[in-house]
């Protein structure tokens, strides 16, 4: 069994006995959000004293024994249900539950550019910890690293006509990369904004990977101000903004990453996975 994909606060937001998991989430933790699968039982709590005990104004929702994993209901679904039968599924909808998210994950269009990495064994660490340990080899992508997955995906998931004007993002490092791959493969026009103090290697990978269809501005004396000049060349120019994780497209475009891991430990059950957090695009 899969007791744990991803989770932040973790000894606060789960218990695990019998054989079930127990999910809780408060309003004061809208950025909890985890995947459970097994007969499992997933228990959305709106109150903030989860530790006290207080179980009060509970949907409780059965997930699919055989089907694939699913996360949790958002608050504004909590606050507003009946008590659900959990004899009964749930039919998970995108705009009411965080759990919607799978549809949009499983439709994610990034191996056109993307690969699926390999969940390679780590013997030396394995064996450091006395346990098992698997690394997700994301640095093997053709921009060594995920972005291009979120990037991809919401920038082919863009109609033609606001293809057609352009897309802006503002990044120093592996997002830029992403979309300027992303521009290149899609025959779009990418404009992308870095800092003043953008080491010249990363503005030339940029350059390389999206040749002719990438434009690089140095602007700013930080990310800040790069990221202001990033939004008025989109209120400008009507170039569409790819965010590096602020997107539903680019957050599903980077939860492939889970489905391959699902998908690549079927037969060695995964016990916890545990996520580099920066902006929070890949946790998300």
């Amino acid at each position: 069994m899969i007791r744990t994909l991803v989770s932040h606060r973790l000894t606060s937001n789960f218990q695990y006995n019998e054989g079930r998991l127990w999910l809780f989430r408060s309003s004061s933790n809208r950025g909890f959000l985890s995947s459970c699968i097994d007969d499992i039982v997933c228990v959305a709590n709106t109150h903030d004293n989860i530790r006290g005990g207080s179980r009060r104004s509970l949907a409780s929702i059965r997930a699919f024994s055989t089907g694939p994993p699913v996360g949790l209901a958002d608050d504004n679904m909590v606050e507003r249900a009946d008590y659900i039968k959990t004899s009964e599924p749930l039919i998970l909808d995108a705009k009411r539950h965080a759990v919607g998210y799978l549809s949009r994950v499983l439709n994610a269009r990034v191996y056109d550019v993307a690969e699926e990495t390999m969940l390679q064994p780590a013997p030396t660490i394995s064996k450091a910890i006395k346990n098992t340990v698997f690394l997700k080899r994301e640095d093997t992508q053709p921009v060594f690293s995920f972005k291009i997955r979120g990037a991809y995906n919401k920038m082919s998931s863009l109609p033609p006509s606001l293809l057609s004007l352009g897309v802006v993002a503002c990044s120093a490092g592996n997002h830029a990369q992403g979309v300027a791959l992303s521009a290149r493969v899609l025959g779009a026009r990418a404009v992308i904004v870095m800092p003043l103090a953008t080491p010249a290697i990363k503005v030339s990978s940029v350059m390389h990977h999206g040749g002719d269809n990438v434009e690089v501005v140095l602007h700013g004396q930080n990310y800040d101000e790069a990221a202001a000049e990033a939004r008025r060349l989109m209120d400008e120019d009507g170039l569409t903004m790819i965010h590096p994780f602020d997107d539903p497209d680019v957050i599903a475009g980077q939860g492939t990453i889970g489905m391959e891991i699902l998908k690549q430990s079927v037969s060695t059950p995964i016990d916890a996975v545990f996520v580099c957090c920066g902006g929070g695009g890949m946790l998300a």
